[in-house]
């Protein structure tokens, strides 16, 4: 157990974060930063800890609009941001088009992290995710073990679940990994895709895996065209929360992250989902895969869509 976990935003992701931060018992104290209204996060948190004598939590919570409230935390969960929302004409912003109104989220939300918080684990989840994590780089300047992202995590469990879905078989015996960027141009690994240890083709034929395959990368989107309004929020908390428990409990987990990457896999000064040993000491390991030559191919053209966004940031400052 820490002595402090902070969480910046109480939205959808936050409040599921929240729950479970209180739930699970990984910090002595969650403090919660929302800039809505004077109150909103010390509501949030009193509704929570008015559950904990039947919770039976004994977590204690900080709370407010300010930056202030994350002082000391050891872990920061950065979900700051503006969701993608389905628009009156059906169509679905992509990730990419919430950038400039969420780098400015960013950048307020680096600077609070800076004076408060300097020396913080962040595990960020706000989209577009490649490009947030990247920003807080630029205002952070962190030790390369420090910073992460949460996008393989979660796309890697949908992965799971479909491929179960189509197996016939319970989620437990999948294994899986989704790495590159946090888009359309994500690459499932087949050739690592596993049940019960047995190749993945043993079970669903070539077509259905490529539908598969099309699928995980389509998944936000997805969820985001049948709720209507906001998207995805448990399966990216669930996600983050596996990261956050990696470190608290110095788990030393396998999980698809988005980190800096300083050669490994060819390529250099971006954060691109890999998979990595996450522990107590953050970032522990980054795990470089023999993947087959069209995966590599696919991971080229992620790193790219990559660095794209990155080169638009860059024009922005």
């Amino acid at each position: 157990m820490l002595n402090k976990i902070g969480l910046i935003g109480g939205g959808n992701i936050g409040g599921v974060l929240l729950q479970e931060l209180f739930r699970r018992k990984l910090a002595k104290t969650v403090a919660l930063m929302d800039v809505k209204g004077p109150d909103f996060a010390k509501g949030k948190c009193l509704d929570i800890a008015e559950a904990t004598p039947i919770s039976k939590s004994d977590v204690q919570f900080e709370a407010g609009k300010d930056y202030d409230v994350l002082e000391g935390a050891e872990i920061i969960i950065n979900t700051a941001g503006v969701p993608r929302t389905k628009r009156p004409d059906g169509t679905i912003p992509t990730r990419e088009e919430l950038l400039a109104t969420n780098l400015k989220i960013t950048d307020l939300v680096a600077g609070g992290i800076k004076k408060y918080c300097p020396d913080a684990f962040v595990v960020s989840v706000a989209n577009p995710l490649d490009a947030i994590v990247y920003r807080l780089y630029q205002s952070l300047q962190p030790s390369k073990n420090k910073l992460m992202g949460m996008a393989g995590a979660l796309d890697s469990s949908r992965y799971r679940y479909f491929v179960a879905s189509a197996a016939g078989v319970s989620v437990e015996n999948v294994e899986a990994m989704v790495l590159g960027g946090h888009g359309d141009t994500m690459v499932p690994i087949r050739s690592c895709c596993r049940i019960a240890g047995i190749p993945v083709e043993k079970f669903v034929d070539e077509e259905t895996l490529g539908q598969l395959e099309t699928r995980t990368r389509k998944a936000g989107g997805e969820v985001v065209g049948l709720l209507g309004v906001g998207s995805a929020f448990v399966s990216p908390a669930v996600a983050a929360l596996d990261m956050v428990e990696s470190i608290v409990f110095d788990k030393k987990k396998i999980i698809p992250t988005c980190v800096l990457l300083e050669g490994e896999y060819g390529v250099n000064g971006l954060f691109v989902g890999v998979p990595v040993i996450i522990g107590k000491n953050g970032i522990e390991k980054i795990i470089e895969l023999d993947l087959t030559e069209d995966e590599k191919a696919g991971f080229q053209r992620s790193v790219a869509a990559v660095q794209k966004t990155v080169d638009e940031i860059k024009t922005k400052g």
